[in-house]
This record gives structure tokens, sequence and C-alpha cells, in this order.
């Protein structure tokens, strides 16, 4: 009896666990990390756009494709969750000479996307969390998927910037969530994640649906009476930008994007 006693009090003299440090280099992870019910593991955070309130207190380690290495050293993380095209080429070349253990997450498809979610929950200790989490985007996908098929794909020209034009290369996962929506992305041969294009190109291409970034975007196509999507009215805003966000919220940005394609005959 005394024996137990003693192990007892051995056991609850022993510090509890460390909770796992963990620097998010994407807002997209950070959401991701918000998802798995993990936010109390974040010590840090890139920033890139407005932060959702559960993150404001945290501390800043850069902006979008500025890292700032020292800011990340300082918070000793264990685990640093690194979207590759957040820092760019120099951030990544930091990274690779700290001593700090990374997981790299860069979807292509929402396929990976739904495994990133379950590799995240495995790394930071909630698989189930992050075994669930996955199976719900799946299953969401499907349903989608089902609802919004079409025989012939829609032709849709996503716009990311207007001046210079910019759209999305064929490998970019929201060009995976037009292919969701029943739609296909005009431009999908491209390899390159966001490749500058020409508007004589466009006209080539001659899309059913354009959308735009922002709503004031859209005015600019009138100059073109001559496309399909401009003669038919079917220049839109895209209606959420957590499209952009590839996290789970990603699942309800393409339900409202498939609700608008919809309406293109």
């Amino acid at each position: 009896m005394r024996r137990l006693t003693a192990l007892l009090l051995l056991c609850l003299a022993l510090p509890a666990a460390a909770q796992l440090r963990v620097v998010s280099l994407a807002p997209s992870l950070s959401e991701v990390m918000l998802e798995l019910e993990a936010g109390d593991m974040l010590v840090g955070v890139l920033d890139a756009g407005e932060r959702p309130a559960a993150l404001a207190g945290l501390p800043s380690v850069g902006r979008y494709g500025q890292l700032q290495a020292e800011s990340l050293l300082s918070l000793k993380p264990d685990l640093v969750l690194l979207w590759p095209d957040s820092v760019g080429a120099a951030g990544r070349e930091q990274l690779r000479k700290l001593d700090v253990p990374q997981l790299v997450v860069a979807p292509r498809d929402l396929v990976q996307l739904a495994g990133a979610f379950a590799e995240i929950g495995a790394r930071i200790g909630r698989p189930e969390k992050g075994r669930q989490l996955a199976e719900r985007f799946a299953a969401g996908l499907a349903e989608l998927r089902q609802r919004y098929r079409r025989a012939v794909p829609l032709p849709v020209f996503y716009q990311v910037w207007d001046q210079p034009l910019y759209t999305l290369g064929g490998q970019q996962i929201i060009s995976d969530a037009l292919r969701v929506c029943g739609a296909e992305n005009v431009f999908a041969e491209l390899v390159l994640p966001a490749p500058q294009v020409s508007v004589e190109a466009v006209l080539q291409r001659n899309p059913q649906v354009i959308l735009v970034s922002e709503p004031a975007q859209a005015k600019a196509w009138e100059a073109w009476p001559q496309l399909a999507a401009v003669r038919n009215k079917q220049v839109w805003a895209v209606p959420d930008r957590g499209l952009e966000r590839p996290s789970f919220q990603m699942l309800g940005a393409m339900e409202a994007l498939c609700r608008l394609l919809a309406r293109a005959p």
C-alpha cells in the first residue's frame, strides 16, 4: 500500500507534458488548426489579410512572402506548418537552414486537401479529429459533384487580378473547385500557379463565365461585347473569397460558387 501511495505521489509531482508549440506559415493552415480545435497550440502566424478573431493576439512572424526568421525562432516552435508559396524562395531557404521540424502542406487538388487535414491532425496529436474532418470534407465534395455535374463542362475564366491580367493555372486547387461545380478553367493547360495572360487569349477561349476577384473589376469587360460571358451578363464576382484559402471552410465557399455557376445555362 505504501508503495502504491509513493507511486501516486510521484506521478502527481511530475510536470504535465508540454503542449506542442506550432507556428503556421499560411492563413489557410492557421484556419485548419482552428478547425482541428487546436488553436491553443499556435504560438505565431504569418500574416496575409485579416486574421480570425481567435488569432488576433498571436505574434507575427512576417507577412505573405516575407518571413522573419528571427521572430519565428524566438517563439521556440516544436513544429512549423509550411505552405511553400506563402514564404517565397528566400523564405524557404531560410527555413531550410533552421533546426525546426516542419510539415510541408501543399495540396494541388481537393482530395489532397482532405488528406492534409488527417496529416496535420496526426502530426499535432489530434488524429481522430483530423480523420473526421477529412471524411466530412470528402463527403461534402461528393455531394457537390453529384448535385452540380454537367454533361458538358462550363468554360470559365478566373481572373486573379486585372492590371496586368492574371489567372490560375490548371494545377491550382481552385481549378479543381471549378470542376466540382461542373465548370472548367479555360487556362487549365497552364502549369504556372498564377500565369499572366492577354485579353486576346481570353477572347480566343471565349469563356461562358468570367469570375473576378473584386466586383469593381467586372465593368472593364464591357469593352469586349463579343465575349459570351459579357453578352450574356455572366461576369460575376467570386461569391466567397474563402475559396482562395484551402481549409475546411473552403467547402462552404465552393457551395456558394456552385450555386452562382448554376445560373449559367
